[in-house]
């Protein structure tokens, strides 16, 4: 079994590089396994298709370094939090044992994104109970619930609980998010139709919020997550 100190469950490919990337390479620099579940395979896409995206994510993944990264295809756009999907998130939570957890924003533009935290949010919880039965592999999987769920902030803006300092990886966390060619701005894809994230605008706004939430703890990059938990800490010399 591989056990992740971080997973990352995030409704499309990129939504994770987007939201928490800098995170992600942070966290791994520092010794941490870190691992990405995407919920489906963003086949309703505008640009690209499921299988130049699932050919990007990999991408993506060496760039992050991940411990591992695996697509649970459920539908695109037509999810909803069902019993049925609800289990796929369980047994992917179960399989990995998290410590923490970081999934998508609690309500955004895109409707996917509020709709993938709701279900997140609840087979966080019901994963840690014994009597909901999932396997692998023919195995009866333990029980498991992460000590902490984080949700990254996407389009639209929420205000953060933590802030996370990621100066260093800045550089990186771009080169990942580039990786999905098809979906960012890219001169190669000139023929397929523009898209609101296709244009050179839209990294200027994630650069832009990045640096928001970094003037905030005088720093020049960082990324913003709220808590439905109160967050604490062993010392107030950890807080900037």
């Amino acid at each position: 079994m591989l056990k992740l100190d971080i997973l990352v469950l995030a409704v499309h490919p990129d939504d994770a590089e987007l939201g928490c990337g800098g995170t992600i390479l942070k966290h791994i620099a520092s010794g941490k396994k870190v691992g990405i579940v995407d919920l489906t395979r963003g086949e309703l896409g505008t640009r690209g298709s499921a299988e130049i995206r699932d050919k990007e994510a990999a991408a993506a993944a060496e760039i992050l370094g991940l411990a591992v990264r695996e697509n649970l295809a459920i539908p695109d756009g037509f999810f909803e939090n069902t019993k049925e999907y609800q289990l796929k998130v369980i047994e992917a939570i179960r399989k990995f044992q998290p410590e923490l957890i970081i999934g998508n924003a609690y309500h955004d533009r895109h409707p996917d994104h509020g709709r993938a935290c709701k279900l997140i949010t609840d087979s966080v919880f019901l994963s840690g109970l014994r009597k909901i039965e999932t396997y692998q592999d023919g195995q009866l999987q333990e029980p498991w619930r992460p000590e902490l769920l984080l949700h990254f902030i996407q389009d639209m803006y929420i205000e953060p609980d933590i802030v996370i300092d990621v100066t260093e990886h800045w550089d990186k966390k771009l080169e990942s998010i580039f990786a999905y060619g098809s979906q960012f701005h890219n001169p190669e894809w000139g023929d397929e139709p523009q898209t609101y994230i296709s244009s050179p605008e839209f990294i200027a706004v994630v650069e832009s919020r990045a640096r928001e939430f970094g003037k905030a703890i005088h720093v020049k990059f960082a990324e913003g997550f709220t808590s439905r938990k109160i967050l604490g800490v062993d010392n107030l010399f950890d807080l900037k």
